[in-house]
């Protein structure tokens, strides 16, 4: 059961704070010690928009007068933060407590999900181990208390986004997350999104289970949706420490965050913020969270001026430019048989996320990649600034727009905070969860 909850169709920033200092308070009792060393795990930059930025030095002005204060943006394999992203997101806190993850060479293993249990959670479809490496300072090193931040909101490997996804993907090692996503794409993205449970969730908890019961850790989890006014607030908080407490979030946002369309649509415009999002690999959420929405023959934009490369990382930057969004059975083939794809699961799964398998023409307004590399790698382009000009994000509505010719199209401002799927297709999805 959670600690504590609060649900509402409007939580404000100033109640939120307050409820800060509850969690603290909490954990005193519950720990039965001072806090006198905090470790502070939000989401990245990519998550900016659901308050984790603020909320986390909320925590750190309550902390730091009394106890030593650390905190590791949960980047899994994205880009570091610079130190003005920092700035940008946490505000006051100072930039040398304020640690990167480092995937490749600063994680501990902690143990491995064998094979016979992921084949147990997938029904057979994948049968690898999953090795458990986890950031070695979070698992290493003494805390009186670690608080897990994030928002909770339908995702394309887990289901739902957050609780202990902080962990073995937000500070997992690199065999964690190549084996982790791979598995999630062979179980199928549309068999993944708006699940509650799905095989990777049921691994992971497995996992939490058996190897991070010591941690002294809690989770604050917010839910968030759009009000009358078209403006995105927080609409739940839900810290506690159990499966309970991700599961009453989760099925907050599942009602909240799930757009459903009797019909599938012809075509939707998305707007991926630049400030967000700098690569195909984290701005392909206008992907994910639409494909299920999207009628056969259809079309996607995405307008993203702040797209300036494909991968996260040099090897997987090219590795998409090297095989394109190519479809499943395709990337299917080429991972059997290629030593850079079996090197980089991550990206072939990715590539796997991110076709539209033929069914409809996804294409990219992007900020600073040219024609020829959005075209090279199988989507189709678009100009920016004609794409800004017929489709205004200042001016277009959230939801169906009729265009002055007539067309009509669904504009979605934020991609990332929600789930668009046609019944028939959502259906068949939550017959898949486990």
């Amino acid at each position: 059961m959670p600690w504590f909850y609060k649900e509402g169709e409007s939580i404000s920033r100033k109640e939120i704070e307050a409820m800060c200092q509850r969690v603290l308070d909490e954990a005193g009792a519950r720990r039965g010690c001072k806090l006198r060393r905090v470790l502070l795990l939000p989401p990245d930059i990519t998550r900016a928009h659901c308050g984790a930025g603020w909320i986390t030095e909320m925590f750190y002005k309550l902390l730091k007068d009394t106890c030593e204060v650390h905190v590791i943006p949960t980047l899994g394999q994205h880009v570091p933060h610079t130190e003005a992203d920092n700035r940008w997101m946490f505000g006051s806190i100072p930039e040398e407590c304020i640690h990167a993850h480092d995937w490749r060479n600063g994680v501990t293993r902690m143990g491995v999900v064998p094979a016979s249990q992921v084949a147990k959670s997938t029904g057979g479809l994948v049968s690898w181990d999953i090795p458990v490496d986890l950031n070695t300072s979070t698992v290493t090193e003494h805390w009186d208390l670690i608080i897990n931040i994030g928002h909770v909101v339908p995702h394309e490997v887990l289901g739902f986004a957050n609780h202990n996804k902080n962990y073995f993907i937000g500070l997992g090692g690199k065999e964690t997350i190549c084996a982790s996503h791979m598995a999630a794409g062979v179980y199928g993205i549309e068999n993944n999104l708006g699940n509650l449970m799905t095989p990777l969730r049921d691994c992971y908890n497995w996992a939490e289970e058996r190897f991070l019961g010591n941690l002294p850790d809690v989770y604050m989890m917010v839910t968030m949706k759009r009000n009358k006014e078209n403006r995105l607030v927080h609409t739940g908080v839900y810290v506690g420490e159990d499966v309970d407490t991700y599961r009453m979030a989760a099925e907050a946002s599942r009602k909240q965050n799930i757009t459903v369309f009797d019909h599938p649509v012809k075509k939707i415009v998305a707007v991926m913020q630049a400030d967000e999002f700098r690569a195909t690999w984290v701005a392909n959420k206008a992907v994910y969270r639409t494909r299920m929405a999207m009628a056969d023959g259809g079309e996607l934009l995405i307008i993203a001026p702040g797209v300036e490369r494909f991968g996260e990382q040099k090897e997987v930057d090219d590795l998409i430019r090297k095989y394109g969004y190519c479809g499943t059975p395709k990337v299917m083939e080429l991972y059997k048989t290629q030593a850079d794809m079996q090197a980089l699961a991550h990206g072939a799964a990715h590539l796997l996320h991110g076709s539209s398998e033929g069914r409809f023409t996804i294409r990219y307004a992007p900020g600073k990649l040219t024609r020829r590399d959005i075209e090279s790698v199988n989507y189709e382009y678009a100009d920016l600034n004609d794409a800004l000009k017929r489709y205004n994000p200042e001016t277009m509505n959230e939801g169906w727009n009729t265009m002055p010719d007539g067309e009509e199209v669904f504009f979605i401002s934020t991609p990332s905070a929600g789930l668009w799927a046609s019944q028939d297709k959502l259906d068949k999805a939550r017959a898949a969860g486990i």
